[in-house]
Formats: C-alpha cells, structure tokens, sequence
C-alpha cells in the first residue's frame, strides 16, 4: 500500500503523514514546465537584480554611497552569489529560500523565509509600479511630467500595468519570460545610454563632483538606510531557484548564469550611480524621476534632446520586466505553501491549460492592489509613499538571507560536507559576511531616508507592517496549517482504508 504514488490531490508530504516537511514536490497533475534556458536566467538575473528604480534614492546621498555599493558587493553580493550555487545544487527544486530554510532548519523557518520573501514583493511591486508611472510619462512628453506626482493618476496607471502583468504570468514562462527578456535588454540599452552620457559630459564639461562628496558626512543619519536599499537592490540570484523546476538543466545551467548575472548586474550599478551625482547631484535627484532626469539634462547639453522619449519608453520595458520578473518568482512560494498545507491548498492549484500557479498570482496581485490604496492615502506624497514601502520591503526581503547565509555556516560546521560545491573556508567567508551584512541592512531599513517628513509616522509605519506580516505568519503556521493538515491527513488514511 505504501508503496503507491500518493494521490493527485495530496502533498507527498500529507501522504506520508511524516512530521517533518521533506523537499517539496508536485501532486500528480501539477507538472510545471521547464521553459528557462542559460540566456534566459542570464537575462532575468540582470532584469531582477539591477533594478534602476532604486538608484535615484541611493545616489540622492551622495558620493559616499559608492563606497557603500563596494562595500555591499565584496561582502553581501559575492557571498550570495555563492550561497546560491551551494543551496540549489544541495536542494534543486521549486521553492528557493523557502526550501532552504525548511530542509536546513526545519518547517516553520522554511514557512517563515519564504512568507517573508513572498510579503515583501507585495510591498516591492507597487513601487516597481510608481517607478513605471514616474517614467512612463516622459514619452507623453515633458509637459507631461508633472502627472507623476498626481496621487490619482499614479494609482490608476499603478492597478492598470499589475493587471496585465498578472495576466502574462498567468499565461505563463513562455510568454511572461519575454517581457522579463524585453525588460533585461531594455536594462541594457537604459544603462548603456545613462553612462555613455555621462561620460561624454564629463569628457566635454567635466564636473563639479569632488573628492570631497566621497566622504562620509558630518550627519550620516540620512545616509544610513541606503545600506539597506542597496542589499536589497542587489537581491535577486535566487529568483531562478524559486523556479527550480522550470530551469533547463539547472545544475548545469545555473552557476554560469549566476556569474554573469552578478557580474553584469554589479557593473552597472556602480555605472548609474556615479553617472546620476555627475549630471544631476544629489540635491537634485527626484527618487522616481531621477534617472530619466539625468538623461535630459546630459542630451540637452550634448545636443540630442530627441533622445528623451525613446529612452523613457526603454526604460519603461526594463521597468515593466522587473515588475514581471518579481510578481513571476515570488508567487511560487504561496503556491509551495499551498502544496504543504500551511497555506489554503487552492495556492497550490495549477492552471488546467497554461500549467501556471494562477491563484497564487492573483491573490499576490489582490494584496498588492490594497496596499497601492493604502499608502497613497497613508503618505504626504507619491514620493514619500514609494520610500516608506521600499523600506518595508528591505526588511522583509532580507529576513530569507539571513536564513540562506545561516545554512552556509551549518553546512561549514559538518564533518563531513557532503554533496556540496565549496570548501570549508568558502563556507565560513561566504555564511560570515552574508549574515551580518544582512543583518546591518535590516537594522539600518528603520532609520528615515531624507525624503521622510514625518520621522513618528515612518517609524510607526515599518515597524507595525512588520510586526503585522510576522503575526501572520506565525497564524498560518501555527494556527491554519497544524489545523489543516490533520485533516488532510485522516482523509488519507480513509481513502486507503478499502486496501
């Protein structure tokens, strides 16, 4: 008897009744399909990971925030882009930072990084959405700008563009991946014309940068939460691994992706920033404008004004490819929570024509719709309201990495390494300074970036939502899913019962 497949409708885990949640898998019938090749991750690696949105409100701190992108990179993106190796070769498979936790550390720290990572998203996307508004409006033309501040307008453009990106995730990989490869060579072309601007002003008309704007300020308060942003702006190699099993070859294809993604995503970050303090500096820079403000000013000084609106119409694609990308990843984590019981087990349904997790991404489009309308009507400005859900979204997405870096230093504590790719030493370097750079990024989220007004409301608003997300975690876990599963279990048992 128990040798048989378990039934369609059950998780492997339900029908085996064990205590302990092992790898995910798929029910019969809910086979996903592998439609991401080499090119493909090497795309959605840069189109998620170097996301140009978050640049103006980093740069808008000034030169010394290079420093904390050098910083950033050595310790937090090098050592991610080993843990992500060393965890998808231990644990292929759909699920990521969700399977991770929970093979490592057990089911509730598994439920716990992948609810974080899956919260977080929720918050990220609408400020991908507000980013998209804030751009998009240079191709309507520059008399057109001022809409971007326009509360209704933006939320209206915001609901409009999550609509149809839901319905190109639903449709599937096969079709939503070529908005995420749109978006990537968008990234490309955007990037590639910032800088190329900016070092053709710098070569005609120099600069007023000094050295001195690379020095930490007198009253760095300000500067502290760009640490923050800038670990979350170079999150994103473990997107693929939530879609392990929708990957070609995965231990094949993967490393190689995983570092020309990183290298490429680094490169360009360090590029758009230095580029933005030389044309516009950072008084100047509008958080959601800053970048299609920094082409103006350099095509109107270099003679190419023309350049404005095509470029705002590339970077509106890259924008739109990173909303994809995200929406996409992270709504298989509901959709593996669903499978496990700790979530309703409707997440875990599979659409009947297109093979997609269709009601997990509509459920992530729902609540990203409620929190659009909430922090519009919740902050002073458009501005404002994109700071404080790109903060909260920092702390949220970060909690999986401290999980993902914790199991690096597990790993390392073994005698015997076992079925791994790196050494002892690697290990340790990469667990070590992954966790702490983590954990200083959450911790520095809370302080206000320069764009707050209200210092009581932006602490009240990040520590609240957090503690809020946390509670409900915790109530699915501990609440639905040990009240759902033993249900699921005794119906089990009496389906096998006529055996």
């Amino acid at each position: 008897m128990w040798g048989q497949p378990p039934p369609a409708v059950l998780p492997r885990e339900t029908w085996y009744c064990s205590k302990q949640l092992s790898t995910t898998a798929q029910p019969a019938g809910t086979k996903l399909i592998r439609a991401l090749g080499r090119r493909d991750l090497v795309l959605l690696f840069v189109v998620a990971v170097f996301n140009l949105n978050v640049v103006p409100s980093i740069a808008a701190n000034g030169g010394v925030t290079v420093w904390l992108w050098i910083v950033s990179l050595l310790l937090f993106f090098w050592p991610q882009g080993i843990a992500v190796i060393e965890l998808a070769h231990r644990y292929p498979g759909e699920g990521g930072v969700y399977l991770w936790a929970k093979e490592v550390f057990g089911d509730f720290h598994g439920f716990l990084s992948g609810w974080c990572y899956w919260t977080n998203n929720m918050l990220y996307v609408p400020t991908v959405m507000l980013y998209f508004v804030g751009v998009s409006v240079f191709a309507m033309g520059p008399g057109h700008a001022g809409l971007a501040d326009n509360k209704n307008f933006a939320m209206a453009a915001s609901l409009v563009l999550l609509a149809v990106l839901t319905i190109l995730n639903i449709v599937g990989l096969g079709v939503g991946k070529w908005l995420n490869n749109v978006g990537a060579i968008g990234t490309f072309l955007a990037a590639g014309v910032l800088i190329g601007l900016g070092a053709t002003v710098w070569s005609r008309f120099g600069t007023t940068v000094t050295a001195a704007d690379f020095r930490i300020p007198h009253d760095p308060r300000f500067v502290l939460n760009s640490f923050g942003v800038i670990c979350f702006g170079l999150v994103g190699l473990e997107l693929a691994s939530v879609m392990g099993d929708e990957i070609k070859d995965p231990k094949r294809t993967l490393p190689g992706a995983v570092a020309w993604g990183g290298i490429l995503s680094g490169a360009l970050y360090i590029g758009a920033t230095l580029t933005l303090l030389v044309a516009v500096g950072k008084n100047d820079i509008n958080v959601l404008q800053g970048i299609v403000q920094a082409v103006s000013h350099m095509a109107g000084n270099v003679g190419v004004a023309w350049l404005i609106t095509p470029f705002a119409l590339m970077l509106s694609l890259s924008i739109a490819g990173i909303g994809s990308a995200w929406m996409g990843g992270s709504a298989r984590i509901p959709f593996v929570a669903g499978l496990d019981s700790y979530m309703p087990s409707w997440l875990g349904s599979v659409h009947p024509r297109y093979a997609t997790p269709y009601a997990a991404l509509i459920v992530q489009a729902v609540v990203s719709l409620v929190l659009i309308v909430i922090n519009f009507y919740a902050s002073g400005g458009v501005q404002e309201t994109f700071q404080t859900m790109l903060s909260l979204a920092v702390v949220l997405q970060l909690v999986p990495f401290l999980y993902v870096f914790a199991a690096l230093l597990m790993f390392a504590r073994k005698d015997d390494l076992g079925d791994g790719r790196y050494g002892r030493g690697t290990l340790i370097f990469a667990g070590s300074c992954g966790f702490l750079t983590t954990l200083l990024g959450i911790v520095l989220a809370f302080f206000p970036a320069r764009q707050i007004t209200s210092v009581w409301k932006y602490e009240a608003k990040m520590f609240g939502f957090t503690l809020f997300f946390l509670a409900l975690a915790a109530f699915f876990f501990f609440v639905y899913g040990r009240h759902k599963t033993p249900q699921l279990v005794g119906k089990a048992v009496t389906s096998v019962a006529p055996l």
